[in-house]
This record gives C-alpha cells, sequence and structure tokens, in this order.
C-alpha cells in the first residue's frame, strides 16, 4: 500500500473555495460520507464563525448544512470532482483534508500506482496538481488466513476492486463455491487486516519523515 500527498489547485467553481477565500483563512474537512454526487462531511473554519455563512446558505451547491458550534458546519454538498476522483480510483482519504484559498491538499492511501496515476488524471480535469510526498509502506506483519488471501488476491486479480468492476461478488462466490455473504465476510476481513495494518505503518513513518517540497506527478 502507498500514500500520497496531492496537492491541487482547483479551476472548477467550489462554494468551499469561495469560503476560504471570503474568510482569508484555512478550512479543514472531515469528510463524513461519500454517496452517488454528493458528499457529506464536517466544515471546519479557522475564524470566529457563529452562525452558517451565507455563501453556503445561498449555494445552489449546498444541499444541507448544520451548525455544530465552534466554527464547524455539518454540510452535504455535489463533489466538485475530487473526492469521486479518490473514490473512484480506490483510494482512501487519510485524514483531513486542508483546503485555502489558493490550494487543496488531500492525503491519500491506495494499493496500486495505477490508481494514483487515475487519480490524477481525474485531477486534473478540474484543477493544476503536484504530488508532494509518496510513500510506500513498509514490509507488512499482517497475517491473512489462507482463504482470505487466496479471496483478496483472485478479486483484485479479475478486477473486482476497478470501477465499474470487471466481476460482481456474485460471480466470484460462485468460482469459490461458497455465498456471497461468505465471500463479502472473507474480503471485509481482509480489508481490514490490510488497512488496519497500513494505517499504523503510515503513523509510525510520519513520526520519521520530514517535509519534501512538491513535485510533478507521473504522467
Amino acid at each position: 500500500m502507498y500514500q500520497a500527498e496531492i496537492h491541487l489547485q482547483q479551476h472548477k467553481d467550489c462554494v468551499i473555495s469561495q469560503l476560504a477565500t471570503e474568510y482569508d483563512t484555512n478550512i479543514d474537512i472531515d469528510i463524513e460520507e461519500l454517496h452517488d454526487e454528493l458528499v457529506t462531511f464536517i466544515l471546519g473554519i479557522d475564524a470566529d464563525v457563529d452562525e452558517i455563512p451565507d455563501t453556503l446558505v445561498h449555494s445552489d451547491q449546498v444541499k444541507h448544512t448544520e451548525n455544530l458550534g465552534n466554527g464547524n458546519f455539518l454540510v452535504t454538498k455535489t463533489s466538485c470532482g475530487a473526492y469521486s476522483a479518490i473514490d473512484q480510483n480506490h483510494g482512501i482519504i487519510r485524514r483531513r483534508t486542508f483546503i485555502s484559498p489558493n490550494r487543496r491538499v488531500y492525503s491519500v492511501l491506495f494499493f496500486r500506482r495505477q490508481d494514483l496515476r487515475a487519480m490524477i488524471k481525474d485531477f486534473r480535469e478540474i484543477g493544476t496538481v503536484t504530488l508532494g510526498k509518496l510513500s510506500q509502506m513498509g514490509d507488512s506483519s499482517v497475517h491473512l488466513t489462507d482463504r482470505q488471501y487466496e479471496v483478496i488476491e483472485y478479486a483484485l486479480k479479475m478486477g473486482y476492486f476497478e470501477w465499474p468492476r470487471d466481476i460482481t461478488s456474485e460471480e466470484l462466490a460462485d468460482y469459490f463455491g461458497i455465498s456471497r455473504a461468505t465471500l463479502l465476510e472473507h474480503l471485509r476481513k481482509a480489508e481490514s487486516k490490510l488497512l488496519t495494518d497500513a494505517l499504523e505503518s503510515v503513523a509510525a513513518g510520519q513520526n520519521r519523515s520530514s517535509h519534501t517540497e512538491p513535485t510533478i506527478p507521473p504522467k
């Protein structure tokens, strides 16, 4: 598994960028849920804001807002493209997204380099992209059962994790001669073990790493 820090100067109009410019401050985004073309998140404004900003209230992009207090707001809006690009290319948001008036920074986990290339390709449709830190997780100490390894390896090989999927869970279950529920249980347990191990590796690596300047991403 890999971790990448992706920097985006978004050209596409987005209400959150407008908000950062309006308050001339940084905005933190904690993603809660991505569903269809809508994204729900907690927005934190580094400013003294007690009421929901008019920019959010009157934006056609925003479908729901809720004041959580202390400059935090629960927001559901149409995705401007970045989160969809990450999700559809099997990426996982690692931590808070950082949005300033001029740029956005996404910390993303992913399994394959071609997933990163696909993300960057999609990002280029909405802005200028540079790649910051790129690191590979260390040797994994995670232990999958033989069946979990067999199932997740074959699922990856046959394109189950592609978007759209090249094979369905029903077809995978038929291949292994097991029920769909059993197959999904094997996949969930394997993914949970791998992601837990990857996140622990990232946390350990962050304690040792130093900041590097952004570079031009791979073509």
